[in-house]
């Protein structure tokens, strides 16, 4: 059928076309075509540009164009991403609602220049533009994530080598380097459940078989010594994804939502580096509490290096997806509580101090909201603060009401200290103790402190964000995903970190006996890097989130 908001000259080109006016914009052809023209530019006397017959038999995209037909007959057509589905896209330049395309997806890479070197190349994680259909083609287009090193007497230094050159012999103690990687590889199920957010793939690159090679030639090429993964889907963790990775030396820890949903966690571990001390489940849903009615969960590994000095060494490792609903942040602090209050239950060491803990995951928050400063600071006063404002997902949230005070109810025996009820009790039995003979007084302003802490909560650790989460030479905010709807930071790596350790944020302190200092870490991305690849997933990247890598040192002192 035919548009009248076409302009007259669109129309003419051929009875054949089929034209969708609607947020994407695409003009499709019924039957497969095996030439037509490429508009490579425009003459001041032509009423549109010249045409140059092209041979091919897929796809055209045109650049961004703004204003009416005149200002469109300045526009230059290439040819551009083929597919076998033969799209014309004309992106709209006045997209605003939520459901729509952002133009930055739509801008395409035309004439860069790679000055990497061969050296330089072997070296750096590739994301690639397709150019071609031919799945094999040598013409691609690259966005590069590079390695960043962390050093004593810098703060940050990029580098080219590879990461298994970063070492330094200049420190006394005893140390134990590896590498961690946090990646939510996107569960098919739910990426067919949500097919709105993937508008801009081609479908062949959202199947299962396609992308699940994929998503295991990332993992080989990381090398992880510790992979922390979200939305891992059941069938495919027991049919080929635990298999494939203990292939490569990992022993695999798994747990499941709860739920209908069929994905969860897992946290595998490469034998040759770790043994693993205990496995410890966490599930999110209470039955008994109607606050606590998802499906979320969490995994919480302690493990002892291998080839290390101490045989006492160990190192707490914690993976979850929490809650994404922008307006149940009520929801996502308790879930977080119980994450908290498990590793609590799992880190302690027989002298009362923690070992290094790693909480890695899908937080569905972006920095700088309540819930980030909460993991970060240890504490968080949540009087008064809106239910939709925790997370951060949205700038002008729709609900408002405000968070209750307690945010759960006490028979789900976490403190506001994000501590099991009964070790509270424990270390309040022992603070009683030494406080019998205090007077009167001293009792009753105790008491009131406590009811003043009732709207705040606390955790016991002292935690640093491996990413910076926005680049320091221009303030562009990294991101973590990218889809049809969405460019944010909502994954994270966090750690605890030795006193010394420059790459820690100011307010990380040394409160364990020994800790994690950070070496070094992959790169992250612009929203503008992503959507020169066509956003995630694409042809190489095959989930809707890049993966995060650090490495660290473990310290015993």
């Amino acid at each position: 059928g035919r548009h009248s908001m076409l302009p007259r000259h669109v129309q003419r080109l051929g009875r054949d076309w089929l034209a969708h006016w609607n947020g994407s914009q695409i003009l499709t052809w019924d039957s497969p075509v095996s030439s037509c023209v490429r508009w490579a530019g425009h003459y001041p006397w032509a009423l549109f540009p010249l045409p140059i017959p092209v041979d091919f038999s897929t796809n055209w995209r045109l650049p961004p164009f703004f204003g009416p037909w005149r200002q469109f007959q300045n526009s230059n057509w290439q040819l551009d991403n083929f597919t076998q589905s033969s799209c014309f896209h004309l992106p709209n330049p006045s997209m605003k609602s939520e459901g729509e395309e952002p133009l930055t997806k739509k801008r395409r890479l035309s004439g860069q220049h790679d000055t990497s070197t061969p050296e330089e190349e072997t070296n750096l994680l590739c994301l690639s533009v397709p150019q071609n259909e031919e799945k094999h083609s040598s013409k691609k287009g690259t966005v590069k994530r590079h390695w960043e090193s962390f050093c004593q007497h810098s703060r940050t230094m990029k580098i080219f080598e590879n990461k298994e050159t970063d070492q330094s012999n200049t420190e006394s103690e005893a140390k134990f380097d590896f590498t961690v990687m946090s990646y939510n590889i996107l569960s098919q199920n739910l990426l067919e459940d949500n097919s709105h957010l993937y508008k801009h793939c081609r479908q062949r690159l959202l199947i299962w078989t396609y992308r699940f090679p994929n998503i295991l030639q990332e993992i080989k090429q990381l090398d992880a010594d510790v992979l922390c993964l979200q939305e891992v889907q059941e069938d495919h963790y027991r049919t080929e994804i635990k298999s494939s990775l203990e292939s490569l030396g990992y022993h695999c820890e798994y747990k499941m939502r709860t739920g209908r949903k069929p994905d969860g966690c897992a946290i595998c571990f490469k034998t040759s580096k770790f043994s693993l001390i205990s496995s410890n489940p966490v599930e999110f849903f209470r039955r008994d509490i109607p606050l606590l009615d998802r499906d979320n969960v969490g995994l919480v590994l302690l493990l002892q290096p291998r080839f290390h000095c101490k045989t006492n060494a160990a190192v707490c490792i914690a993976n979850t997806h929490l809650l994404y609903n922008p307006r149940r942040g009520d929801i996502k602090l308790t879930q977080l509580a119980m994450l908290l209050a498990e590793i609590a239950s799992v880190a302690p060491r027989k002298d009362g101090t923690f070992c290094p803990v790693i909480i890695c995951g899908d937080f569905n928050s972006v920095p700088g909201s309540p819930l980030y400063r909460f993991i970060k600071e240890g504490k968080l006063n949540y009087e008064g603060l809106a239910i939709g404002k925790v997370s951060g997902q949205e700038q002008f949230p729709r609900g408002q009401r405000i968070l209750p005070i307690p945010i759960w109810p006490k028979k789900l025996g976490i403190s506001q200290n994000c501590v099991y009820e009964i070790k509270q009790q424990q270390k309040e039995e022992n603070a009683g103790e030494k406080l019998e003979g205090a007077k009167l007084d001293n009792t009753q302003e105790i008491v009131i402190a406590s009811e003043k802490l009732s709207s705040k909560l606390q955790h016991h650790f002292k935690l640093s964000s491996v990413y910076s989460h926005y680049f320091p030479e221009t303030g562009i905010p990294e991101v973590t995903t990218c889809h049809s709807r969405s460019a944010v930071t909502v994954d994270y790596i966090f750690y605890s970190a030795v006193n010394d350790d420059t790459a820690a944020q100011p307010e990380a302190e040394d409160s364990f006996h020994g800790g994690l200092k950070l070496l070094g870490r992959l790169a992250l991305l612009t929203e503008k890097d992503l959507w020169t690849v066509n956003g995630l997933p694409n042809e190489n990247n095959s989930s809707d989130h890049l993966p995060l890598l650090a490495k660290f040192r473990l310290i015993e002192r």
